[in-house]
């Protein structure tokens, strides 16, 4: 792989994130993303599957918004076991078409892992949306988190970096 653009940098001030919870349609998992400087940013909560519910997110509108030069996402992360989504919008709305990509964890170990745009779908609130175009790399607005799947009780996911590469040749 060639060099990181870093996005966020989690050790640093990294954008201003808020948490999206099913809260919003009657649930009561909470999450919240606590970043202290020099250190990791750590995304926790608490998944309930009470009141119809089953997810809870953090997410960020981004500065720069053109990522056509790249192939990919790298995060680096520690999990807890969990599997986890990382979701990018094509715009500002807070509902909508979002496109999202799954990636697993091992507890209690850093990972970069590699999220090709090519394997984002597009979801309206956990469907599939048939017939929607594909991400848009040159108009990524928002990027987030989310934990869902009837993965209920606490979880912790520590964030250290966001950033775009792509592919050798």
């Amino acid at each position: 792989m060639s060099d990181v653009s870093i996005i966020c940098d989690f050790r640093s001030r990294c954008l201003e994130w808020r948490n999206v919870d099913d809260v919003v349609m009657g649930g009561v998992s909470h999450s919240a993303l606590q970043s202290d400087s020099g250190k990791p940013a750590i995304f926790s909560g608490v998944l309930s599957l009470d009141r119809n519910g089953g997810f809870a997110s953090v997410r960020t509108t981004l500065e720069r918004h053109d990522f056509s030069a790249f192939d990919r996402f790298r995060i680096r992360v520690m999990g807890d076991g969990k599997r986890y989504s990382f979701r990018v919008r094509n715009d500002a709305r807070f509902d909508g078409v979002v496109y999202a990509c799954d990636f697993g964890t091992v507890e209690g170990q850093w990972m970069e892992i590699d999220l090709p745009f090519s394997a984002f779908r597009p979801l309206f609130r956990g469907a599939t949306v048939s017939g929607a175009p594909p991400m848009d790399p040159g108009k990524i607005v928002q990027i987030g988190f989310l934990i869902a799947s009837k993965q209920e009780g606490p979880f912790c996911l520590e964030l250290d970096w966001i950033g775009v590469t792509s592919a050798e040749c």
